[in-house]
C-alpha cells in the first residue's frame, strides 16, 4: 500500500511559505515546499484540512493563520456537523479548519487530530477505482458523493469529493485553471486521473 510522507506545496517563494505554515499550523515535516512560478487561477481542485478537538482550537489556528496574512473565505460558525471555517493562505491554498464538537470542554490547544487532503475530482468513481487499483483501501464511501481512504500508517488522510461539491463546501467558485501547486511525497510514483502527482523521488532526496 502506498505510504504518504508529506504534502508538497509549490510557491514562488517557498521560504516565505514555509515560515508562514510553521508559525500558523506547526505541521513540521508533514508539509514540504518547493519553488514554482507556474500560473494558476481559481480553484486548484483540492482543500487541505485540519481536524481538531473543539471550537476554541479552530479559532486559535485560524487566528494564527490570519496573523500571518491569511484571509477568511468562510467564517467559522456552528453547523449541524460541528464548527469550522475556511481560509486562503498567502500562497493561495484553501484550508478548512474544523471540529465535530459544537462547544469547548477544555482550554484551546495547538493539537491537530487529523491532517486531511480533500481532492475535488471530476469523477469520484473513476478516481476511487484508480486509487484502489494502486493499493489504497477504502475506509468510508458514500456512493459518488464522498470517499475516504485508509492511509495508515501515513500521517495524512486522503478523501475524494466531486469537484463542485468540494468547492461549494469551501465557499469558493469551482472554476480554475493552471497548476494545482501541490503534489504528494510518497513511496510510489504515479499521477492520478485528475493530475495529482505522487512523487517517490521526494522521499529519496
Amino acid at each position: 500500500m502506498p505510504v504518504i510522507e508529506s504534502v508538497i506545496l509549490e510557491s514562488p517563494e517557498p521560504g516565505t511559505a514555509e515560515a508562514f505554515y510553521s508559525a500558523a499550523f506547526g505541521l513540521g515535516d508533514r508539509l514540504r515546499f518547493r519553488a514554482s512560478d507556474e500560473p494558476t487561477t481559481g480553484f486548484r481542485g483540492h482543500v487541505l484540512s485540519l481536524v481538531v478537538s473543539q471550537p476554541g482550537t479552530v479559532d486559535l489556528f485560524t487566528a494564527s493563520a490570519l496573523d500571518g496574512g491569511a484571509v477568511v473565505v468562510k467564517p467559522a460558525r456552528k453547523s449541524l456537523w460541528g464548527y469550522g471555517g475556511v481560509i486562503r493562505t498567502p500562497d493561495g491554498a484553501i484550508w478548512k479548519i474544523a471540529t465535530s464538537a459544537r462547544k469547548d470542554t477544555a482550554p484551546a490547544t495547538r493539537r491537530i487530530d487529523d491532517f486531511v487532503l480533500l481532492l475535488g475530482v471530476d469523477d469520484v468513481k473513476t478516481t476511487k477505482r484508480f486509487y484502489t487499483d494502486h493499493g489504497l483501501t477504502v475506509a468510508k464511501s458514500f456512493g459518488n458523493k464522498y470517499v475516504e481512504f485508509d492511509t495508515a500508517p501515513s500521517r495524512l488522510k486522503l478523501a475524494l469529493y466531486p469537484r463542485r461539491a468540494a468547492a461549494k463546501d469551501a465557499g469558493i467558485d469551482p472554476e480554475g485553471t493552471g497548476s494545482r501547486r501541490i503534489a504528494i511525497a510518497a513511496d510510489h510514483d504515479f499521477t492520478d486521473p485528475d493530475g495529482l502527482a505522487w512523487e517517490a523521488a521526494r522521499i529519496r532526496a
